[in-house]
């Protein structure tokens, strides 16, 4: 029997092209404040981009129409700060429960290790959206679960981040006070 109104079912697609941005956009508006208060030199990181086919169909019309990475990309973030050289990536879940370690990728990691056995400071800052809670979370715990993917779980999850990372709570200005968290947890440390 054919039903006059009969609707067609759509599958929606899940777009991850833009997922961090928001995140981006406040951690670049954070660093811009530590640059302009002297704090901390700390920019965002250029994709490497190799351009292939650019289409000009006026004179102040140009668009790139085909283009490729040239090498991976490491992480989103570094700098210097109080001596000390910072590197971290950006993160955003939809997830209640958990990160999943999908979304990181073997190279960030080994980046990231690298920069820690060379005395810098290793971490990602990650996003629960359902939560609106943002994570300093420190390369050791993350290390601790990616060493282990493969055998356990492939995820932390949000309670480690409740027990073991550090809340980074959303102001005005800094809008997200890492440095803060640098100060009390890594730096005091090294004093002691």
């Amino acid at each position: 029997m054919k039903y006059p109104n009969k609707k067609t079912l759509v599958k929606q697609e899940t777009n991850y092209a833009n997922l961090g941005m928001t995140l981006e956009s406040d951690l670049e508006y954070t660093n811009n404040y530590y640059l302009v208060n002297d704090i901390a030199v700390i920019h965002k990181k250029p994709t490497p981009v190799q351009i292939v086919n650019v289409s000009y169909p006026s004179r102040n019309k140009a668009k790139i129409t085909e283009a490729y990475y040239k090498t991976p990309s490491t992480t989103d973030f570094n700098g210097i700060y109080k001596g000390k050289y910072i590197d971290f990536d950006a993160k955003e879940t939809n997830n209640k429960t958990a990160y999943p370690l999908s979304n990181i990728h073997e190279h960030q990691v080994t980046h990231l290790r690298n920069v820690e056995k060379h005395g810098g400071i290793a971490f990602l800052i990650v996003h629960f959206k359902k939560h609106n809670k943002y994570f300093f979370l420190p390369f050791s715990i993350l290390a601790k679960y990616w060493d282990k993917k493969n055998t356990e779980r492939k995820s932390i999850p949000y309670t480690e981040f409740l027990q073991s990372a550090y809340e980074i709570n959303i102001k005005y200005n800094p809008r997200l006070d890492y440095l803060k968290i640098i100060d009390e947890y890594y730096l005091s440390l090294v004093s002691k």
